[in-house]
């Protein structure tokens, strides 16, 4: 059993939904679990640009959602010293969009742009020569009177993030210095990163309960994260002194969700390839209507936790059950 943290006052007194996500992010490598080859690599390129005293390449970090890609613009940014102005890909409409956010840059700053394949082609024109030579080329006028001018930028450093590279345009991705794919986090990372969350929130959990929450999180510290919050909220109202997994699975009962992590639209998608295509193969439109979701969340939020479960797959003619979805099943069917 975890005992409560030391600094449980503090955190009962701004402890909302509003900030949550800001009092559990790590604020350096030293707190940041997981991810070890990546912040192997990304620390020796902090650590020589800090010796040169320059700012460091643009970075493009890459994976599903919930995986840390802002955590880690925020630790980098901290370690640079440099200030951190955030935006995203959706936010930026227009060319002028960009100009007003590059123009306000100062020297050292960090720029992060999450969602950044959702930018549009015209945008991405602009921003290339601000991340190749430092300048912002702005053209006045239209027709023939058109002309451009060039603005010079201070050092700054691009750090983009997005949950499907393969939607940035060649020219885009080739000027990042380095790349990092964020992979899902193991059983273990999930269950110390509960761990030092439960300190941070100051509650008490049973070791089994870790267990059992950490199975459940879809191998993603933000899920990870929002459900031991919400375990907290149960264990709270029914005056539970720990979380523990008796709670736990009435908790998993309310937010109908399984000990694996599976929800409802989850295993309604495995129910619907079983029952509607026979287990496959079914195309992802045909699957999208069935499911009465868009294709893109199919393919961004379901798909690739399934498919790390092993229970779909692809192929070149759609979708399609694994054995161990089949399995699953008739487990679920027998349990009914």
């Amino acid at each position: 059993m975890l005992s409560r943290g030391e600094n449980n006052g503090h955190i009962q007194g701004q402890n909302d939904d509003q900030n949550w996500e800001s009092l559990l992010r790590p604020s350096g490598f030293d707190d940041y679990i997981g991810q070890d080859s990546m912040k192997k690599s990304l620390r020796i390129i902090l650590d020589a640009a800090n010796q040169r005293g320059e700012s460091i390449d643009h970075l493009l970090f890459y994976g599903q959602a919930g995986l840390g890609k802002t955590t880690i613009a925020h630790i980098v940014a901290k370690e640079m010293g440099g200030n951190l102005k955030v935006t995203s890909g959706p936010a930026i409409e227009k060319t002028g969009d960009l100009a007003a956010i590059l123009t306000n840059l100062e020297s050292g700053d960090i720029l992060f742009i999450d969602e950044i394949h959702r930018l549009n082609r015209m945008i991405e024109e602009v921003l290339y020569p601000a991340m190749e030579s430092r300048s912002l080329n702005i053209i006045l006028g239209k027709g023939p009177s058109a002309r451009t001018i060039s603005l010079d930028l201070p050092p700054f450093t691009l750090i983009a993030a997005t949950t499907r590279v393969n939607l940035i345009s060649g020219p885009l991705r080739s000027r990042f210095g380095a790349t990092f794919r964020l992979d899902y986090y193991t059983i273990a990372d999930i269950s110390e990163i509960i761990r030092r969350s439960a300190r941070i929130l100051g509650v008490d959990i049973e070791t089994g309960a870790i267990d059992m929450l950490s199975h459940a999180s879809r191998f993603t510290p933000r899920t990870a994260n929002r459900l031991l919050k919400r375990a907290r909220d149960l264990a709270q109202v029914s005056g539970i002194p720990a979380i523990n997994t008796s709670s736990l699975g009435d908790l998993f009962n309310i937010l109908e969700i399984d000990k694996a992590g599976l929800e409802y639209q989850d295993r309604r998608l495995l129910r619907i390839l079983s029952d509607h295509f026979a287990g496959g193969p079914a195309g992802i439109n045909s699957l999208s209507a069935a499911l009465g979701e868009e294709k893109g969340v199919i393919e961004d939020v379901y798909e690739p936790f399934l498919m790390k479960m092993g229970l779909i797959k692809r192929t070149s003619s759609g979708r399609m059950l694994t054995p161990e979805a089949v399995d699953y099943l008739n487990a679920e069917d027998k349990n009914k």
